[in-house]
């Protein structure tokens, strides 16, 4: 004789919700979320998510050595443009063509992978401090960078993490840790 009971008494565990770029919780009107990723040691490729879309990753097969930047239309969130510059053995005159003529509200990601610094000039440093870098000044090689700026900006970005490259805290052999950052950032109306 057989017992009626619960017929499947397993039960799944509670997955939790995950929302664009897999943010543990949704973003507020008007904001676009994102997360990134800077490369770990020179193995692993940095990765750039916004609104659930990946900009760049090593699927994608767009990120290289240096800084991998993703330019973004702050009002609309579309992706304008995505490049990696290499600052180890590429020219700095490339990023500063990429960089210099940027329009009031582009949003700008930057994510490092390996070297982001040793081809960086006082130029370069300055504009990353315009689009609100705190730490564009003091990047060095092989330091663990990832940046979220825009054009026209009036204070320091909050949204800007860095890791120096030091043999008593880096946690690959001879490179700092990879660097996660995920947030919302306000899109910018027409008007501004």
């Amino acid at each position: 004789m057989r017992l009626a009971g619960p017929e499947s008494a397993v039960t799944a565990e509670p997955r939790a919700r995950k929302y664009k770029c897999g943010l543990p919780q949704p973003c507020p009107e008007e904001h676009l979320a994102f997360r990134m990723v800077s490369g770990a040691a020179n193995v692993i490729g940095p990765k750039i998510c916004l609104e659930d879309k990946m900009l760049m990753s090593s699927v994608k097969d767009n990120v290289g050595r240096g800084l991998n930047i993703a330019l973004v239309n702050g009002v609309s969130g579309e992706l304008i443009e995505a490049r990696a510059f290499d600052m180890w053995a590429g020219d700095v005159n490339d990023l500063l063509k990429f960089i210099r003529p940027l329009h009031e509200g582009t949003l700008v990601f930057v994510a490092s992978y390996d070297d982001p610094a040793t081809k960086m000039n006082e130029e370069t440093r300055k504009l990353f401090s315009e689009l609100g870098s705190r730490n564009a000044k003091e990047l060095a090689f092989r330091d663990s960078w990832v940046f979220v700026g825009a054009k026209g900006v009036q204070n320091k970005s909050p949204f800007e993490q860095h890791v120096k490259n030091s043999k008593h805290t880096n946690k690959y052999e001879g490179w700092p840790e990879a660097l996660e950052m995920e947030g919302c950032i306000p899109r910018r109306s027409m008007a501004s």
